[in-house]
């Protein structure tokens, strides 16, 4: 990977922060008018929905990248992808946990990710409830506010809680062998209906790991930023077209990553 001039990842981490927390308070103000909103759903799929909330977030943190720099590229769940031979590409959730949001839980943030050839290098998760702003890459360590992040050093599944989720038609067969295998070794898990939410928290060391069947990039790409500079682990989610169709996902410390993937066992990286 090339180096970056630092100017230049300084300024796009600044405006990420930014407009991470920007986003997320008017998405609050949505939210505590959520029952006003328009709901569709995606695909025919009735679990899948989007908001107009979603919609308007997107489209104000994608038109504020864009005025700063109009040559990066950028994926968002809502709007598309373009510019994806662009050596900064954003990778935008407006609202991770929409079902979430839309039935008054508060598990839901906003999620703005940066890759850099490829490479997740910057990362911003804005939890508004909790008033929690996770952020780094890079460069820059990685915080939940001013507190410095660090993976759990446990060594093994019985000293804390795995995240755990599957949603996508694809992998589904894989997730309930994964869950009696991680019963049956003492392990306990939780689904909050966050993907980057679930890897903020990994890198915050309150989970030990989260595995979900099949994740898109916009739910993880600033939390693999974030893991990065936490000391975590994480399997190649972006390889192939990982970018646009997503792919299993497992992020973890280090001292339960290998116990985790073997209990997956070979779905985790098959092509």
């Amino acid at each position: 990977m090339q180096d970056t001039p630092n100017s230049d990842l300084s300024s796009r981490y600044e405006l990420a922060c930014q407009l991470a927390r920007e986003a997320a308070q008017r998405g609050l103000r949505l939210y505590r008018q959520r029952d006003l909103l328009a709901v569709e759903h995606k695909g025919g799929f009735s679990q899948d929905v989007v908001s107009a909330a979603d919609r308007e977030l997107e489209m104000f943190i994608r038109a504020e990248l864009m005025k700063a720099f109009p040559a990066d590229g950028f994926v968002g769940e809502e709007t598309g992808a373009e510019r994806l031979d662009a050596r900064c590409v954003w990778v935008i959730d407006p609202i991770d946990g929409t079902a979430c949001f839309l039935h008054g839980l508060h598990n839901w943030c906003v999620s703005i990710g940066l890759l850099v050839d490829g490479q997740p290098c910057i990362g911003a998760v804005a939890d508004p409830n909790h008033d929690e702003l996770f952020h780094g890459g890079r460069g820059f360590g990685a915080w939940v506010n001013d507190q410095q992040l660090r993976v759990s050093e446990a060594q093994d599944l019985r000293a804390g809680l795995l995240g755990v989720g599957t949603f996508y038609a694809e992998g589904k067969q894989h997730f309930m062998p994964f869950l009696g295998r991680l019963l049956d070794a003492g392990g306990m898990f939780l689904r909050n209906g966050s993907g980057a939410l679930m890897t903020a928290y990994v890198a915050a060391g309150r989970l030990l790991g989260y595995y979900e069947t099949c994740l898109k990039s916009w739910d993880c790409v600033a939390g693999l930023a974030l893991l990065a500079e936490s000391g975590g682990r994480s399997n190649n989610f972006l390889r192939g077209d990982g970018l646009l169709n997503g792919n299993p996902y497992l992020v973890a410390c280090p001292g339960v990553y290998d116990q985790v993937a073997a209990m997956i066992g070979p779905s985790l990286d098959a092509d």
